[in-house]
């Protein structure tokens, strides 16, 4: 099963930095958006000091990988080197195929695919447990050390980029680069949230015990049970508590009105959980 799981994250980190590539080669390079990140420091370098954006890249990742790998550990560092050298080899390598590069003349078409793409791309590999290198590292060592979002820390840094790219862009690159951004930033997010949020639901009820009981055997969720009283008649209900999949949602709330139709139920929306039957198998 371990094994499984090291060749199911190598395969999306390196389909993710594969896709990163493709977005930039197709979108970003062709189109003169400018951009935040790696990509972004390698354009402005690239037009002041003419160094080509895949030799810049490879050695910036490089070393960013050092840093990680002195922040974030050992098994971080095994799976960033993957993207440190894999990336400005597939970029360097996508760049010399003619039939990629000017895929649409619509700048407007660019950035927003661009900016969905690359977000895609970065979520896939750090949902890996890796990272694309460069730049993604810094907000990684931040949300270790302070618990700071890893979308928010690396929006700011983009913009910050994105400034120093407005010395020789003119006003509608930096339009289409604040948008390429907020579009990377928030792809990222959905990415990097898809599949662990989960519905959190609490029950008021006199038949507590049925509800709590069909739960457990029906929905085959665990439940607990929270000492509660009622504020206008003060009288002493357990309150059922318990978290279930946005699909068992439904089930459960039929579930719980054809117990006790006068039921009160409170539902949230969590970003995640974790233990048996979410990150843990079920026994």
């Amino acid at each position: 099963m371990e094994l499984k799981k090291k060749i199911s994250d190598l395969f999306f980190i390196l389909l993710g930095n594969t896709c990163f590539a493709l977005g930039i080669v197709m979108f970003v390079l062709p189109s003169g958006i400018i951009a935040g990140g790696t990509t972004g420091i390698s354009i402005s370098v690239e037009h002041f000091f003419n160094i080509p954006i895949s030799v810049f890249v490879f050695f910036f990742n490089l070393v960013m990988f050092i840093t990680g790998a002195v922040f974030m550990g050992k098994k971080f560092a095994f799976t960033t080197l993957i993207s440190t050298f894999y990336y400005p080899l597939i970029l360097g390598v996508l760049q010399k195929e003619p039939t990629l590069s000017g895929f649409t003349d619509d700048t407007m078409l660019a950035t927003v695919c661009g900016g969905i793409i690359t977000g895609f791309s970065v979520g896939m590999v750090l949902r890996a447990g890796a990272s694309t290198g460069g730049m993604d590292i810094p907000p990684l060592i931040l949300k270790k050390k302070f618990g700071l979002p890893v979308s928010v820390t690396l929006c700011c840094f983009d913009f910050a980029i994105l400034l120093s790219q407005a010395i020789f862009s003119d006003k509608e690159q930096i339009l289409y680069g604040v948008l390429f951004v907020l579009l990377t930033s928030v792809t990222l997010d959905r990415m990097l949230m898809s599949g662990t949020t989960q519905t959190q639901v609490k029950i008021m009820s006199r038949k507590y015990e049925q509800i709590n009981e069909a739960v457990n055997k029906t929905i085959d969720r665990g439940t607990t049970l929270i000492h509660s009283t009622t504020g206008y008649m003060r009288r002493e209900n357990p309150m059922v508590l318990t978290i279930v999949s946005n699909r068992e949602l439904n089930a459960l709330t039929k579930l719980v009105m054809g117990i006790d139709p006068d039921a009160f139920m409170v539902i949230n929306r969590v970003n995640e959980v974790r233990g048996r039957g979410f990150t843990g198998k079920k026994k």
